[in-house]
């Protein structure tokens, strides 16, 4: 199997899960913040667009910030849902799109603080994609703090056991 193709098998699975955490999560507690210096649920989750819509510029090699054309966050949690969704959808119809030689190119990102340099884009991608798994962890806390239920992520959890 290529990179491509296990980068796109495991954004599509780790996507549909930060989905289902994000539709688990009781929209209208979407101001909630743990700590003063937390962002609130709302901020946190529109992480993932902007991380969808940054990955769809980084295959291009175009990585201004924040993304261009990036859609204004929505009022209603709904809706910031379904734009985490068509951002994931986006990115992957670019990535299936794109050639190898596309992939590998470089793209300048960062590489430590207040430093810029040259990295793969393929490895830009999944630095996104694990960032939004961690995003996601973080998100899973608020999801239990704002009383919602937190469905399995890579496991049982309390509120959706497997046995």
């Amino acid at each position: 199997m290529s990179e491509k193709q296990q980068y796109l098998d495991t954004l599509e699975r780790e996507a549909a899960t930060t989905v289902k955490v994000l539709r688990a999560y009781p929209g209208a507690k979407s101001d909630l913040k743990p700590h003063d210096k937390s962002r609130s649920a709302k901020d946190l989750a529109w992480t993932f667009v902007f991380e969808g819509y940054g990955g769809t510029q980084g295959v291009d090699g175009d990585l201004p910030f924040p993304p261009k054309n990036m859609p204004k966050m929505p009022e209603k949690w709904d809706s910031v849902v379904a734009e985490c969704e068509r951002a994931f959808k986006t990115l992957a119809d670019k990535v299936r799109r794109a050639g190898d030689a596309e992939l590998n190119k470089t793209v300048k990102f960062f590489v430590a603080p207040k430093q810029m340099g040259d990295i793969r884009r393929m490895d830009f991608l999944w630095f996104l994609l694990m960032d939004m798994v961690h995003h996601r962890g973080q998100f899973s806390v608020y999801l239990r703090m704002a009383g919602g239920k937190v469905p399995s992520i890579y496991g049982p959890s309390a509120d959706e056991p497997w046995m």
